[in-house]
């Protein structure tokens, strides 16, 4: 049964939103097509990414939580965690931007991510022998520069202020999946990779490649929904 842990942790992920998407007031299930346009590809970008960090030792899988199927060298768990999370949070940035008003005035919204843009950019340059830590922040930092001064997006301030809302969330998922509650971690990370700042047992680094992974899924997402 242990084999079936990080499935599980998926399949509860995202159960209780696939149900409600069907809900008469909020349809989400009309923009089925959307979400899957937009996390295979988005997906595929972060698999290759991960089948990279899996391959050069920055992170690795306990064979005692996952079934043993394997794409890309990847655990099938890990590459369904690339549509089962983008899934719930985009359902829940779905329902709370259509029952609630959520939307950052230009200029708090500007400097916000510029200030975000300079922290970021400062801490992967700043740990440039730390491949997790570096490529992490200044890919996000990219990611906010191009979404919001090239792309014009007028959503980050939202989209952040609801990633934060999803932080309890978040913090159950990964802390799991990185030792919490369980004998071994079923992500296991390379400590000359990444910073060592941890929130629990996660990584500080994974909120920020969590935060980047559901930005360019929102941003997609609402391409293909119009």
């Amino acid at each position: 049964m242990l084999s079936y842990t990080y499935l599980l942790i998926n399949f509860f992920t995202v159960f209780i939103c696939f149900i409600f998407s069907f809900h008469h007031k909020i349809k989400f299930n009309k923009h089925f097509g959307a979400f899957f346009a937009a996390s295979f590809i988005i997906g595929s970008v972060f698999i290759i990414w991960d089948a990279w960090f899996t391959k050069i030792g920055v992170w690795w899988f306990n064979d005692k939580y996952i079934t043993g199927i394997k794409i890309l060298q990847l655990p099938i768990e890990e590459v369904l965690f690339f549509i089962c999370i983008p899934f719930s949070c985009l359902f829940t940035y779905f329902c709370l931007d259509k029952f609630f008003k959520l939307d950052w005035k230009p200029v708090p919204e500007k400097i916000f991510v510029i200030i975000s843009i300079l922290i970021t950019l400062s801490i992967g340059l700043y740990f440039n022998e730390k491949i997790y830590t570096s490529l992490t922040f200044i890919t996000t930092a990219c990611s906010l520069f191009v979404l919001y001064f090239v792309l014009k997006s007028r959503w980050i301030g939202k989209a952040s202020f609801i990633y934060l809302l999803l932080m309890p969330g978040f913090l159950l998922v990964n802390g799991i999946l990185t030792g919490t509650g369980l004998e071994s971690p079923i992500v296991n990370y390379n400590q000359n990779d990444f910073i060592g700042v941890r929130i629990f047992t996660i990584p500080i680094e994974d909120t920020i490649y969590g935060y980047e992974l559901i930005l360019w899924n929102i941003y997609l997402f609402l391409k293909f929904k119009k």
